[in-house]
């Protein structure tokens, strides 16, 4: 079960059907997991806050992801929330020159991997989460996010 819910509704302004975008994403990246997760479109201000708060980065910053507790029993199984920050998300994209459409999708698939427990901490981490990234953005249509930009 995927939950989206848009706080800032310049998502919505700048990406048509973004729900539909963010589920599609979501579903690429979870494959045959089954568990729920709530993405919350949000704006700088409100990550910025949540980052401050449980990372000490005063900041906002394109996506985080917050794991859920475990709860025996709970069907789908809880994995957490992801949240993204819509003026960070659509700075980075204009700068690497992609569509906010397309960025939205490869933060949506990294934050759910983080959900499943992927990370990116070390080089060899960080070669598997990208590759896995590329695998399921590939199969959205979305070209490889982490190609040098021209």
């Amino acid at each position: 079960m995927i939950d989206v819910e848009v706080e800032d509704e310049a998502w919505a302004a700048a990406i048509i059907d973004v729900e539909a975008v963010v589920v599609a994403a979501a579903e690429a990246a979870l494959g045959m997991v089954a568990g729920a997760v709530t993405i919350l479109l949000a704006d700088d201000a409100t990550v910025r806050d949540l980052n401050a708060r449980f990372r000490g980065k005063d900041r906002p910053t394109n996506v985080l992801s917050f794991p859920a507790a475990p709860m025996p029993g709970a069907v789908p199984e809880p994995l957490g929330d992801i949240i993204l920050a819509y003026g960070t998300c659509a700075s980075e994209a204009e700068a690497q020159a992609k569509s906010l459409a397309d960025h939205l999708r490869h933060l949506v698939v990294h934050g759910v991997l983080h959900l499943l427990g992927r990370d990116h901490k070390s080089d060899a981490e960080a070669e598997a989460m990208e590759a896995e990234e590329r695998e399921i953005l590939s199969g959205l249509g979305v070209a490889d996010p982490y190609r040098a930009v021209a």
